[in-house]
């Protein structure tokens, strides 16, 4: 009984560990949790404590091991909703100033790089010195729009 305790509990650590790395959104953090609760209550039961101690350590250690998984689970969703910041992703949504156009694209000066750029479906003609917000990104060319007003306060 002991040593079916023991495996259990090793299980559920590596459970709960491989969730804390690769997060599955609680998928292997609540058998893992059921693991270590089961392997608990079997290896002090094993080892002569009986059941009632063993029910009571493993509700113990279950509770603690729920808050540790849940804070986990917290954290990774609240990363997940931040907003990128490096890459080229992190352009989306950013005023850059028109260098140079000529028809279909031109150059846009953005953070301190000089990017090729495509105008967005339906835009009007863009001239150097504009101020373009970024749309969207296709590999390294950038598709930008005229900047609104309101988008430039605070410019």
């Amino acid at each position: 009984m002991v040593a079916l305790g023991l495996v259990l509990l090793i299980a559920g650590l590596v459970s709960l560990a491989v969730e804390a790395h690769a997060p599955a959104h609680g998928a292997l953090a609540v058998p893992g949790i059921g693991a270590i609760a089961a392997g608990t209550v079997l290896a002090v039961d094993g080892a002569g404590g009986g059941l009632a101690v063993g029910l009571v350590a493993a509700l113990v250690i279950a509770a603690s091991a729920l808050g540790v998984a849940a804070v986990a689970l917290r954290r990774g969703v609240a990363a997940r909703h931040r907003r990128i910041r490096s890459g080229p992703e992190a352009l989306t949504g950013r005023i850059g100033v028109v260098q140079t156009w000529t028809g279909g694209g031109g150059q846009v000066a953005l953070d301190g790089g000089l990017w090729t750029a495509a105008p967005e479906q339906g835009c009007e003609q863009l001239s150097a010195g504009d101020r373009v917000v970024v749309d969207a990104i296709h590999g390294l060319t950038l598709v930008v729009r005229p900047a609104e007003d309101w988008e430039l306060v605070g410019w």
